[in-house]
């Protein structure tokens, strides 16, 4: 117990624990802006077995939310480091993209899950990458 206590002693005292706390609720906000794209997508556009076409527009439109909110809340204090920090950005993105795409092809069109379903796994891994290269990669 105290070994936990000292880790979180340690996080919060380096800002990780407020930051990954931000992270948490931008991102879970995040994912709700990117589910209210994709889920009415999957229902009234794309047939299920095509469902990842829905993505890259969800994904657009969480990605443009989500730059604003952990550019100005979720790592604040980090320096703005104008184009190069936007692009960085827009990278780590695609890779939660693919991550994302990779995930609902494999749920939707080879074990025919319900689209909702990959979300769960999609979101929690997306979250884990993203986090890990935002702080020690875009907002360092």
């Amino acid at each position: 117990m105290q070994t936990i206590r000292r880790q979180v002693e340690q996080m919060q005292a380096s800002g990780l624990l407020g930051q990954l706390l931000r992270f948490g609720i931008a991102g879970g906000l995040s994912s709700v802006v990117y589910s209210l794209v994709y889920l009415p997508l999957t229902a009234f556009v794309f047939p299920r077995e095509y469902a990842v076409a829905a993505v890259p527009f969800a994904f657009a439109v969480a990605v443009t939310f989500g730059y604003v909110v952990h550019s100005r809340w979720s790592f604040q204090g980090a320096e703005d480091r104008g184009a190069s920090q936007r692009v960085k950005f827009v990278i780590v993105q695609a890779a939660g993209l693919s991550l994302n795409a990779v995930i609902t092809w494999i749920g939707t069109a080879l074990l025919h899950l319900h689209p909702w379903v990959p979300l769960v796994p999609a979101i929690f891994l997306a979250a884990i990458v993203s986090f890990v290269l935002n702080r020690f990669w875009v907002f360092h």
